[in-house]
């Protein structure tokens, strides 16, 4: 889940025209300033040698905040404006770049937007060094993992962030998992440009067509609370019963004829979260289409009208498989680990960012109507590359985006490609598997939930800190 902006991006009364001149306002006419932008949330576990029950998830006060204090003192990251209901640091800033935390603790790095993946993968290389080297010390293992493996909702512990209050009462209300998706999932997302409205409906259009066939390659979450669910994608399935009104794949998006205006009417009717004012989040659940008409009243009796920092937070509550903000989001990626994280936004750098890759992912699947769309995301996230056709589908995106990435012939300092990012992944397809099934050849059925089995989830799903060997450097 991508966090809500930390502060409200203007006051200013909200006008009809606002809500798509914030798309128009972001349109980067000339194709080669396209940057790329990637973002990564790990679990966190205590990995305490004394305790018999063995790893835990980690506590904000005991293990989080040491961690960004660290942070803040040698690597030169700030905090945030944006703090706690108590003043707690939850958010960093550096270069461009922030790290936030997720409702259950979640450590997540929102790269700075970058020209090419070379950069944002050497960015993501010091961001694990970083990590790896404080989480040693403090005992704290990190997992990239889409659901997390054995965890409980009860065991984890909730962070100090006001607008997880108002999500966390609210969410329950319109479907039954949304606090497993605060608290027990983790994701991998890529934000890509667009320059005009035009492109950005192809590139959504595509994106969304193939959302699900991301999902099934990246897929890499078949465990919880101990035991195989029999999902490739467990994440990818909780989202399903979250909110429908906000998330998953829309017919509009395959429609002809996209406008920005399309987008915006989508996003009127869905409820919000909240407004932020003075500082505080507050609960407010109406259509974004009737608080733009007739405000808020308060319960202390205070009126409000609507902001252009309130369409600025809708947009960021808002979940669908492909999210357009001031950039394209993709979204529908279990976290892995350090040997596939860079691939994500290379294959989708491939497939977007050149016309031809772009046109020929679209054929992959312009021919389903919007049932066989639906179903074919179920295919994905419940048998990913054990699907004979979810697979050889994945095989030829795969070519789709390496060929993309090499008539783009973006080279670093040794003379390779970005299509490099995709060598190890694109074997792994080859071969009829996902992250997913290297966890089940690694654990078996049933690891369940006592102690070796959270050492052994430690060990398959480490990204840096204790409990496992060393990762490789994303960008090695």
């Amino acid at each position: 889940m991508s966090s809500t902006p930390t502060t409200t991006t203007s006051s200013d009364p909200l006008r009809a025209e606002d809500l798509t001149e914030v798309f128009r306002r972001a349109e980067r006419r000339d194709q080669a300033t396209h940057l790329v932008g990637t973002e990564q949330e790990k679990f966190g576990l205590y990995m305490d040698p004394q305790d018999p029950a063995g790893p835990r998830p980690v506590g904000y006060e005991a293990h989080v905040l040491p961690v960004l204090q660290a942070f803040i003192d040698e690597f030169g990251w700030r905090p945030a404006a944006d703090r706690g209901p108590g003043g707690e640091i939850i958010a960093l800033e550096r270069d461009g770049a922030s790290i936030t935390l997720e409702p259950g603790g979640q450590f997540e790095l929102s790269g700075k937007p970058l020209p090419h993946v070379h950069a944002t993968c050497g960015e993501f290389t010091q961001h694990y060094r970083e990590l790896h080297s404080v989480s040693q010390r403090l005992g704290l293992a990190w997992l990239a993992t889409g659901f997390h493996p054995f965890a409980t909702r009860e065991e984890i512990q909730w962070m100090p962030k006001g607008r997880y209050r108002v999500m966390r009462d609210f969410l329950p209300t319109r479907g039954s998992r949304g606090l497993d998706m605060m608290l027990r999932t983790c994701t991998v997302q890529a934000n890509f440009d667009f320059a005009s409205e035009q492109q950005c409906g192809e590139r959504l259009r595509m994106a969304m067509g193939v959302s699900g066939l991301s999902t099934a390659i990246f897929a890499n979450s078949p465990y919880r609370e101990g035991e195989d669910r029999g999902f490739a994608s467990l994440r990818s399935d909780n989202w399903t019963d979250v909110d429908n009104a906000r998330c998953g794949i829309w017919p509009w998006a395959f429609e002809p004829g996209f406008c920005y205006e399309r987008y915006v009417e989508w996003a009127l009717d869905v409820p919000m979260f909240l407004i932020r004012r003075d500082g505080a989040y507050l609960p407010v659940h109406l259509p974004f289409r009737i608080y733009m008409k007739d405000g808020y009243t308060a319960p202390d009796g205070t009126h409000h009208r609507a902001q252009r920092g309130d369409w600025d937070i809708h947009l960021s509550t808002l979940f669908p498989e492909i999210r357009l903000k001031p950039y394209l989001e993709v979204r529908g990626c279990d976290s892995v680990s350090s040997a596939f994280v860079c691939a994500l936004p290379a294959m989708w750098k491939g497939l977007l960012y050149d016309a031809d890759a772009t046109a020929a992912a679209w054929e992959l699947v312009a021919g389903l109507d919007f049932p066989a769309r639906l179903a074919l995301w179920q295919e994905c996230r419940q048998h990913a590359m054990r699907s004979p056709r979810v697979h050889a589908l994945c095989v030829r995106l795969m070519a789709i985006a390496r060929a993309g990435l090499e008539r783009q012939d973006v080279r670093d300092s040794k003379g390779r490609t970005e299509a490099r990012f995709l060598d190890g992944l694109e074997l792994l397809v080859q071969s009829g598997r996902s992250p997913a099934d290297l966890a089940r050849e690694a654990l078996g059925a049933s690891p369940g939930r006592g102690a070796a089995a959270r050492r052994a989830f430690a060990r398959h799903f480490h990204f840096a800190g204790a409990g496992g060997e060393p990762s490789a450097d994303p960008d090695a």
